[in-house]
């Protein structure tokens, strides 16, 4: 569970802030979305497969 405490002298937005990069950090609302549908183990499977390949290739352009 996330929570922010707000400090002394802080504004509400700048806690609101806080509190919004530590959802994304977390990445709470991204599990939230993959579990709104239910998608095949094939389908994972696949999807990790081309996600595995697109980051191999961004690691070899910047190695060189």
């Amino acid at each position: 569970m996330v929570g922010v405490k707000v400090k002394d002298n802080e504004s509400i937005d700048r806690a609101v802030n806080r509190f919004k990069k530590l959802v994304a950090r977390s990445r709470i609302l991204n599990e939230y979305k993959d579990r709104q549908q239910y998608t095949k183990p094939s389908k994972e499977r696949r999807e990790a497969l081309k996600k595995s390949i697109r980051e191999q290739r961004r690691r070899q352009r910047h190695q060189y």
